[in-house]
């Protein structure tokens, strides 16, 4: 039987540790959990413990460490830039995000977004990545990132980066997004855009910053779930041995 899974922040990491607030509250209220059983921490960053409670209380609950373990950091890491737009499911796309390993996640201002992106967008996302860690066991968080200067703060962003992939609507005029090029060794950003489409100068921009435009097919994919497509190619085509076969 698997062990229960809890968040703690890395700086918050000790051999003989207190957990406490919600992680806590459900660890003693909800799943009344005693002392002599076992836990399952992740800090976020690679990092994984298995914990024996010591001693319970209201609001808190004392572990002590008795393995711990490092995930290697992935080889082939996607970025997934997404578009922000109100009327896309975050809440869906975050947990998804974490289960197939995204390394990063931009949330940028489109020039058809509808709405405004919230200067505390990346926070506030951050129990749903977290829920998203605890349920499918990953060690590493993604780190979230607000661009709210639009096109062009992306593509500085995505300067430095080792592959840089559009999925466009536009399917008849571009090759479809295939393993072998999802999944590279290095560092891949995928952008997405809002509801609205990609407005001429955001096409411009990407394509002169090098951008190479592929096709998800002929369906049209709300937002999240053209995302969550990308993240899942790049998770199965990382894992091949050949990504041509």
């Amino acid at each position: 039987m698997s062990l229960h899974r809890f968040y703690l922040p890395p700086e918050q990491w000790a051999h003989d540790l207190w957990l406490e607030g919600q992680e806590a509250k459900h660890l003693v209220q909800v799943l009344r959990l005693a002392p002599g059983e076992e836990v399952l921490l992740l800090d976020g960053q690679g990092r994984s413990g298995r914990f024996a409670i010591a001693e319970t209380a209201k609001k808190k609950a004392r572990l002590i460490l008795q393995e711990e373990q490092m995930a290697p950091a992935p080889e082939s890491r996607a970025v997934m830039a997404l578009a922000f737009s109100k009327a896309v499911r975050r809440g869906f796309f975050m947990e998804k995000a974490v289960e197939l390993g995204a390394h990063a996640i931009w949330l940028w201002q489109g020039d058809h977004s509808q709405g405004k992106l919230p200067a505390d967008a990346a926070e506030s996302c951050r129990g749903q990545l977290i829920a998203g860690a605890k349920q499918c066991g990953n060690p590493w968080l993604p780190q979230v990132e607000a661009l709210t200067g639009g096109v062009d703060e992306l593509v500085r962003r995505a300067a430095t980066v080792d592959c840089r992939i559009l999925p466009w609507e536009m399917q008849d005029t571009v090759n479809m997004l295939t393993p072998r090029l999802a999944g590279r060794p290095g560092t891949t950003v995928y952008v997405i855009g809002p509801e609205g489409g990609f407005s001429q100068r955001e096409l411009d921009s990407l394509r002169a910053a090098q951008f190479t435009f592929v096709s998800l097919g002929a369906r049209v994919l709300r937002c999240e779930t053209a995302a969550t497509l990308c993240l899942g190619l790049h998770w199965w085509a990382s894992h091949l041995a050949d990504p041509a076969e």
